[in-house]
């Protein structure tokens, strides 16, 4: 799709247009969650500069283009118009997610307790990364509780979570930095 202007003046007045055409107020629930979810792809794209060339960078770009699909799917109400193929989130991406997280844990070593979020420059913005993530998903599921939204979009944002958490894990192992593990201060 070619963008021909940037700006169109129709948001002047705090709405905005949904897939389809429907108008909303700018503070509403569904904005708030695929908004959020924007959110998350841009700081998943300050991720994507910090890494190396390689499997994860590209699994990365991946879901920035799966999280467009997630957006699509969020900016349709669905009882006033039908989705588009563009905004279903195909099942096998879950299945890739929980793949490349097995896979990674595998190549970590065994650690017990809870971690402090940090690390090397990369894993921290994988953090910062997962917990956007999981506040999207918060925003997804109370859209979930008041419109249809697949299972699909939300599974996928939950394991998605997931990844970058395990993704922080292994970039932090692979630049041999040590992780800082919880230390109860309120002994």
């Amino acid at each position: 799709m070619k963008i021909t202007r940037v700006y169109t003046r129709t948001g002047d007045k705090g709405e905005t247009s949904l897939v389809g055409g429907v108008r909303i107020k700018k503070s509403d629930i569904r904005l708030e969650a695929y908004g959020t979810v924007d959110e998350l792809s841009a700081q998943l794209g300050m991720l994507v500069s910090m890494m190396e060339e390689g499997e994860e960078r590209q699994m990365v770009v991946r879901v920035q283009n799966i999280l467009f699909n997630v957006c699509t799917h969020l900016a349709t109400d669905q009882s006033q118009t039908p989705l588009y193929p563009s905004a279903r989130v195909p099942e096998e991406e879950v299945e890739r997610l929980e793949e490349r997280v097995d896979l990674l844990m595998k190549q970590l070593p065994e650690r017990q307790g809870f971690i402090l979020p940090g690390g090397c420059p990369a894993a921290c913005q994988a953090h910062i990364c997962r917990t956007v993530c999981r506040r999207a998903e918060r925003r997804i599921a109370a859209l979930a509780e008041v419109a249809t939204v697949g299972t699909e979009v939300q599974q996928y944002v939950n394991r998605l979570s997931d990844y970058l958490f395990v993704l922080a894990k292994i970039i932090n192992y692979n630049a041999g930095v040590s992780e800082v593990v919880w230390e109860n201060a309120c002994k």
